[in-house]
């Protein structure tokens, strides 16, 4: 004879239960069955710098270059210079301006923007921050298209796992200046802000 029962530890919704079962006959067996339940917290993590550090910073130097063919300039007074007379150009070389992005998630697809917190600016003077083009090495972690100002449209993170509603991406993003024209003499700052969203 097998005998079950389910036992409430209290009454009421959300009482703790058992499974109890007892067996009086030859050859003699008893199971119990528990269930389990595992809440898991939905989250969306976004880094865009170097682990374990503070805001990065990306820097842009640019200056006058001497056209090609012209002989270099030398110090002193007085001294010649062979030139060809066209217009010196600008050059712009960048530091610091490759950085490791890491975006995880556990909440479905995953959505990137960036926006400008602050325009790049130097006293009355301010250039663009859409002069700054962001290049990914990861095309499952684009890097968003920058807006001049506000915020600019969202790329979308490809997922991977879970039938994509699980995302651990990582990637290295390039930071690059393109200038229409040399603006005016002085240091620029602004900074951006980059956004990770999950639905």
């Amino acid at each position: 004879m097998l005998l079950a029962a389910c036992a409430a530890g209290a009454a009421g919704a959300g009482a703790a239960r058992a499974e109890q079962v007892s067996d009086a006959t030859s050859p003699y067996s008893a199971s119990a069955r528990l269930d389990f339940r595992i809440d898991v917290g939905k989250f969306v993590y976004l880094r865009v710098g170097p682990a374990g550090a503070g805001l990065a910073t990306v820097a842009f130097s640019l200056g006058a270059t001497i056209p090609a063919g012209s002989a270099a300039a030398t110090n002193g007074n007085n001294k010649s210079v062979s030139w060809s007379g066209a217009a010196p150009g600008y050059g712009v070389t960048a530091s610091n301006n490759v950085l490791p992005v890491e975006v995880a998630s556990n909440a479905g697809t995953v959505s990137l923007q960036a926006s400008v917190i602050s325009a790049l600016s130097s006293g009355s003077a301010s250039i663009g921050m859409n002069g700054i083009a962001i290049a990914s090495d990861n095309a499952g972690l684009p890097a968003p298209p920058v807006p001049a100002s506000g915020s600019g449209a969202a790329v979308t993170v490809a997922g991977t796992a879970f039938g994509n509603l699980v995302t651990q991406r990582s990637a290295n993003w390039t930071f690059s200046l393109g200038m229409p024209g040399m603006p005016a003499a002085g240091t620029y700052s602004g900074q951006l802000g980059f956004t990770a969203s999950v639905p």
